[in-house]
């Protein structure tokens, strides 16, 4: 019975030794983990998702103020390049934003925004609606619509009550061709926006260039009750809208390939006689 007793106490004594040697590695693990996730918190950041804050009226209602937007960065890695329609964060590309209040936060949201967990406070960013590409037409004539390549847009995102063009002499009435590798952007909110409209007398001409741009903003994700995804317009997929963009190169292969047929039914000839 003593031997049993002794038994059962080595046993339990292992036992609870095991248990102190589980908790310990525990412990002693944590920080490699913590590590771990706050890395893959920074790749995703860097390369995947990146969380922004809305600081202005200047999209609504499409965002609203203090919204929280998720923008992929990942497809521009691959080559892809903003399209007409596109809700795109992008770096300030030329004092667009100058005078504004940078907000100055703490250590903590420095670290979070660092990593990617919450949005930048101290990054020049601004977010608009990409509605011409390289080699567009856009143009504004009295209170609109808008024209791309001269097609209408109907622009059920404008803010209710505000025309898709504004009858101002500061910007609001304009005409330009979008040079390649450069967008023009415009904010839902017409007549609160201080867009490419309005930035034609910078040294960029009111154009953004493609390699500024963050990424595509493709979901409301804060606050849970404004949640929604980003589609592009359905405004931007009708039939003509890019037919400026796709004459040309049409009419270099068929001009390229003339050259070609001539000489190949010449050499024909030559061999038929």
């Amino acid at each position: 019975m003593q031997d049993a007793d002794r038994s059962g106490e080595a046993e339990d004594g292992e036992s609870g030794a095991s248990g102190a040697k589980k908790q310990r590695s525990f412990w002693k693990e944590l920080p490699l983990l913590i590590g771990i996730a706050l890395l893959l918190a920074l790749l995703i950041k860097t390369f995947l998702v990146q969380a922004f804050s809305i600081p202005s009226d200047s999209m609504q209602n499409t965002l609203q103020q203090g919204d929280r937007v998720l923008v992929d960065k990942l497809t521009p890695w691959f080559g892809s390049e903003p399209e007409r329609g596109e809700v795109v964060v992008f770096h300030d590309p030329g004092n667009w934003l100058a005078g504004e209040p940078t907000p100055t936060p703490n250590a903590l949201q420095k670290a979070l925004s660092f990593i990617g967990l919450m949005p930048s406070a101290e990054e020049k960013d601004l977010i608009k609606r990409v509605v011409g590409v390289g080699g567009d037409t856009v143009e504004c004539k009295g209170t609109g619509p808008l024209l791309v390549n001269g097609q209408a847009l109907n622009e059920p995102y404008v803010f209710p009550g505000n025309t898709a063009c504004s009858d101002d002499p500061d910007g609001g009435q304009f005409k330009v061709k979008v040079p390649e590798g450069k967008l023009w952007v415009m904010g839902d909110h017409r007549q609160n926006s201080m867009d490419s409209r309005y930035h034609q007398d910078d040294p960029g001409g009111g154009f953004v260039p493609v390699d500024n741009v963050v990424g595509r903003a493709f979901v409301i994700a804060w606050p849970p009750t404004r949640w929604s995804t980003l589609p592009v317009p359905d405004t931007f997929d009708q039939p003509g809208l890019a037919a400026a963009m796709s004459a040309a190169p049409g009419a270099l292969g068929l001009a390229g390939a003339v050259p070609f047929v001539v000489w190949s039914r010449r050499k024909a000839l030559r061999a038929q006689a």
